[in-house]
């Protein structure tokens, strides 16, 4: 029997409801009936950041290996089942999170629903598939290694979140991954998968009691059920340095340091700040780095936030001849926003920037559902976009560089470096690095 939790009108032609199901599975829907399209997807409160060191990548490769079959469909019967009426099914994975996805015309929401359900609570791994896909995920991992720009943040966090698993490489390490065994995956599923943890979003033209209805269906055949959820606290932080040499062409810089968690009051300011920084063409570190100097091609900064803890830094691709020079630039940049306050023009310009990608984003029922799974693992409600403005809106200069001085201290700046090999230079192979 599901209990109805919340229904709201959010004020821009569309309407939020969510139900919890007696087995604690949380349904949310934003109806929206000027579109003919659904997006819907499964949130599993689990992530990385979860693993024991010797799963380290398993919760990625649950994700590959759910698409190999169910109970009841074959692999490619899944491939087939909504690329057949001209829709799409994925799924990612993060830190603290693993997202299954579908998107299709809203008649067939069943459809969807049932199929995105389906490979969360009923995954055969069958034998064959599972050994050829940790040669997949290995391929994937040379993949990353051999891209710069996605590799040095791997190192750059492993900086940063030192011996904690938030410090490993989502995707894992190929002595782990190799190491998965069937009844090892259908395991952690049992003890991380459970109905407490699991969320079913839906945007689009989509009635909630529909969503409901089919949802009390689908799960009625899960037989997990809740376990103690908790997760390695986060330990202090001692800034670090890292210097690794691979045979690129271009050097690469990360640096940056220990943020704020997801729920913290500043999330906002920091958002306005970092896009202000690092966020687009007219971006300080833009102008002021790529475009007066000719530094670097791609330069920005960037926030992550987690349950407990977050990270903030900027990220450069330049000539390994200008890397200290780069970092000079860098943080004279943050030194002016620790020292000087924002015109309140500029931060206008600013504000107006960071709500017009969020109602820009909005346009996209994918980038609805996304918003409606996060805020219910994180917050547990639901945030219109009246409110979210609202935040914008109330943000000062004061605010800025209140955050600027208690983030930009460099003595507390950890930074990763890729440089290109040298004559007589011998690599730094990934394993060192965890």
């Amino acid at each position: 029997m599901a209990v109805v939790k919340t229904k709201m009108l959010t004020g821009d032609m569309s309407a939020f409801s969510k139900t919890t199901l007696s087995n604690g599975v949380r349904v949310l829907t934003e109806s929206i009936p000027s579109v003919r399209s659904i997006s819907v997807g499964v949130w599993i409160y689990t992530g990385s950041r979860d693993e024991r060191p010797e799963e380290s990548g398993i919760s990625h490769f649950i994700e590959h290996m759910v698409f190999k079959g169910t109970a009841k469909r074959r692999m490619h019967h899944i491939a087939q089942r909504l690329e057949s009426v001209g829709g799409y099914l994925n799924a990612f994975t993060t830190k603290e999170y693993t997202c299954y996805y579908a998107r299709a015309l809203d008649e067939h929401l069943e459809r969807a629903i049932d199929l995105v359900c389906d490979l969360v609570l009923h995954p055969e791994f069958p034998q064959k598939e599972l050994d050829k896909e940790k040669d997949v995920v290995v391929e994937e991992m040379k993949m990353y290694e051999d891209t710069p720009d996605e590799y040095v943040f791997d190192c750059f966090e492993g900086v940063l979140f030192k011996n904690h698993p938030l410090g490993r490489p989502i995707i894992g390490f190929e002595d782990t991954v190799r190491s998965f065994s069937r009844d090892q995956l259908l395991s952690y599923m049992d003890e991380h998968y459970t109905p407490d943890r699991i969320v079913l979003a839906v945007a689009g033209n989509a009635r909630h009691e529909d969503v409901v209805r089919i949802a009390e269906k689908v799960f009625s055949t899960s037989t997990r059920v809740p376990r103690m959820h908790v997760r390695m606290p986060v330990d202090g932080y001692e800034p670090e340095q890292i210097l690794v040499k691979k045979p690129i062409q271009q050097a690469h810089l990360v640096l940056g340091t220990r943020g704020f968690p997801v729920q913290d009051p500043k999330r906002t300011s920091l958002t306005v700040l970092n896009t202000l920084l690092g966020g687009g063409m007219s971006s300080r570190l833009n102008q002021n780095i790529r475009e007066k100097y000719g530094f670097c091609y791609s330069i920005y900064s960037f926030v992550n936030m987690h349950s407990d803890t977050g990270d903030f830094g900027v990220y450069m691709g330049t000539d390994a001849s200008r890397i200290d020079r780069s970092k000079k630039l860098i943080f004279k940049e943050l030194d002016k926003l620790r020292t000087e306050l924002v015109s309140e023009r500029v931060l206008n310009q600013t504000k107006n920037q960071v709500k017009g990608s969020l109602m820009l984003g909005l346009e996209s029922m994918s980038n609805r559902m996304m918003r409606l799974g996060r805020q219910e693992l994180y917050f547990g409600r639901y945030f219109t976009l009246d409110e979210i403005i609202a935040d914008v809106d109330a943000v000062t200069p004061e605010d800025i560089r209140s955050i600027a001085e208690e983030l930009f201290q460099p003595e507390q700046f950890s930074s990763a470096i890729l440089l290109p090999l040298g004559e007589g230079d011998k690599e730094v192979p990934v394993s060192t690095l965890a």
